[in-house]
């Protein structure tokens, strides 16, 4: 009988023993899982896409002209019209613009896939013959220009400033218009940058186009003596000369 519980009592600790290193190797199971887990939860999260930029630096040709019509619908309809003639000799419709001041000026920026082939279709007969049929009043201005920053992205603000003048050194103006305290100066006072360039054959001509977010804002800044100490400090020379038009249609 004695030799009996004592069988039994070896046997008992026997179990309690395999029961405690079973629990301890559960508890590192569940701790491998665990690790596992947390591991398949990051590499599953989402990435956010990469924002695209709308900004192009990439030189882009155009011929930009104005001109007064009799009446805008009338030209609208004969401009759109000559479209095939246009694609023809490689230039193709980019922005149309109304005169603010006088809505039947307006503004025409196309893209020109050849600068030299775009000079010939401007003087061109069928190009005057095309704009007496759609009633334009006058000789118009036409100005050959190279962009080389223009912001692409849509906005809803249809305003805009085309400014012309001249400058003693393209590099130093550039490197003016392009620091953040230009940028910010703008930014500050309703001016949204849209497109920058030079005439083609003379980079000492300069065009700006900025879109008004602040109409009130942007002409007292013309007036102020700010933005006449960063044109000296630019090397602008004379005074610059704008046209304000609003967007009516882009292609």
């Amino acid at each position: 009988m004695n030799q009996l519980r004592f069988t039994c009592l070896l046997v008992c600790a026997g179990v309690v023993i395999f029961l405690t290193s079973c629990g301890g190797g559960g508890s590192e199971e569940k701790s491998s899982t665990d690790t596992t887990a947390n591991t398949d939860t990051t590499s599953t999260a989402a990435t956010a896409p990469a924002a695209t930029s709308t900004i192009s630096t990439t030189p882009q040709n155009m011929m930009v002209a104005t001109h007064k019509v009799k009446d805008f619908a009338k030209w609208k309809a004969s401009y759109d019209g000559h479209d095939s003639m246009r694609v023809a000799n490689g230039i193709h419709s980019y922005v149309i613009g109304r005169g603010l001041n006088d809505s039947n000026m307006v503004l025409v920026a196309v893209k020109t896939d050849d600068m030299d082939k775009a000079k010939a279709f401007a003087k061109s007969p069928s190009l005057k013959k095309a704009m007496e049929a759609g009633g334009v009043i006058g000789a118009p201005t036409i100005s050959f220009v190279t962009m080389v920053w223009q912001d692409t992205a849509v906005i809803s603000q249809p305003l805009r400033s085309r400014t012309t003048f001249t400058v003693k050194d393209w590099n130093t103006w550039k490197n003016s218009f392009d620091s953040d305290s230009g940028k910010q100066q703008r930014m500050n006072n309703g001016l949204v940058d849209r497109a920058y360039g030079h005439d083609a054959n003379d980079d000492h001509k300069v065009i700006v186009v900025v879109a008004l977010a602040d109409s009130a804002k942007a002409k007292a800044y013309w007036k102020s003596d700010a933005l006449k100490q960063r044109m000296a400090q630019s090397g602008v020379v004379g005074q610059p000369q704008r046209f304000l038009y609003r967007v009516v249609q882009r292609y």
